[in-house]
């Protein structure tokens, strides 16, 4: 494995976080609802639960899922369950004042690990993006390696991201549009979750 191999993965990894998904859509109303730190919290239980993804991609998990395909279908059906639950719950929540039920601080590593962990299509993606990206003959080391630089990317990019939303502008912007932005986050991860339920 070459510095190119993961210079390239970075790139991949990196415009797979800019795109919206529940990964963005969860860091981006952590950081709205209760500000930087919590933001950063979120974004550490996104980018563990995507490494854990790459490092269950990297020892065959993929191929697990081939072989007894009932197993997938359990991980995408209650994955697709709890994204359509939480679109449930923010949908809900749209017009509640931001002073109720928002403890979101405590709440904010779990939710980034489970809505990562909710998509069992991670690992179909990591594991494609593994075989386009690196050679087939990686030792322990080098798969070690490539998840520790997964978190680490992953774990920088979102804390950037907190740090810029947690300004005072951008948390204000949030507030006065707050009702809208909820009911299109709940939407988009309604859509996303049916399509996760339905998808083949």
């Amino acid at each position: 494995m070459e510095a190119a191999h993961l210079i390239a993965f970075n790139l991949t990894l990196l415009a797979a976080l800019a795109s919206p998904g529940p990964a963005m859509l969860m860091a981006l109303r952590t950081t709205f609802l209760s500000g930087r730190r919590a933001g950063i919290i979120a974004g550490a239980g996104l980018a563990i639960a995507a490494a854990v993804w790459t490092a269950m991609a990297l020892l065959g998990l993929d191929a697990i899922f081939r072989v007894v395909p009932w197993a997938y279908l359990l991980m995408k059906s209650i994955g697709a369950a709890y994204l359509l639950w939480l679109a449930y719950c923010i949908w809900r929540d749209a017009k509640a004042p931001l002073s109720a039920g928002t403890a979101v601080q405590k709440r904010a590593f779990l939710g980034g690990l489970l809505v990562n962990l909710s998509n069992p299509k991670s690992v179909l993606f990591a594991s494609a993006v593994l075989l386009v990206v690196f050679p087939r003959d990686l030792t322990m080391a080098d798969k070690a390696l490539i998840v520790g630089n997964h978190l680490l990317v992953e774990l920088l990019a979102y804390a950037a991201f907190a740090c810029v939303l947690s300004t005072r502008q951008a948390r204000d912007g949030y507030l006065k549009a707050k009702p809208v932005f909820d009911r299109i986050a709940a939407f988009v991860l309604g859509v996303l979750g049916l399509r996760l339920l339905v998808d083949r």
